[in-house]
């Protein structure tokens, strides 16, 4: 069964604040294998004009992804989650994600559409820092897989 139609655009509650830790992110580092300094080393990051180390760019994923969560669980939206996969990932910086930070994530519908039986939804993830300030967007397309008939 197609999604409803009428929930693009609907915007979600922000999250509670996620504070970003020096650990974390140098466990994310490691565990994609990125070696940057500057996401290890505080004062490789200062070099680089930043205060403090910064995340690797895909960092904010398992934020943004925990927030679509609350999206795809919505009960009045009927995503069948046993059938979703992860279908794209695109991130848009204002600026670095940086330790220390504390953010929020606004999850917002964007699309929902269904092609060949599957639903397709785009859910845009706006990610803000404590004073407000937009830190990046996240758009993540997933899928949900038709159905297979008996």
């Amino acid at each position: 069964m197609a999604l409803d139609q009428s929930f693009v655009g609907r915007t979600y509650p922000p999250t509670p604040a996620y504070e970003v830790g020096r650990e974390k992110i140098r466990e994310f580092a490691e565990a994609v294998g990125d070696p940057h300094p500057a996401y290890v080393d505080v004062e490789a990051a200062r070099a680089l004009g930043h205060a403090d180390v910064i995340a690797p760019p895909t960092f904010v994923f398992s934020i943004t992804y925990r927030a679509a969560g609350e999206v795809v669980q919505d009960p009045q939206l009927g995503l069948d989650y046993s059938r979703v996969v992860h279908g794209d990932q695109k991130f848009s910086y204002v600026r670095p994600v940086r330790a220390g930070d504390r953010l929020t994530v606004t999850s917002t519908i964007e699309g929902i559409k269904s092609l060949a039986g599957n639903d397709v939804i785009d859910i845009r993830g706006d990610v803000h820092d404590e004073a407000g300030d937009l830190v990046v967007t996240a758009l993540t397309k997933l899928v949900a897989r038709a159905a297979e008939e008996a």
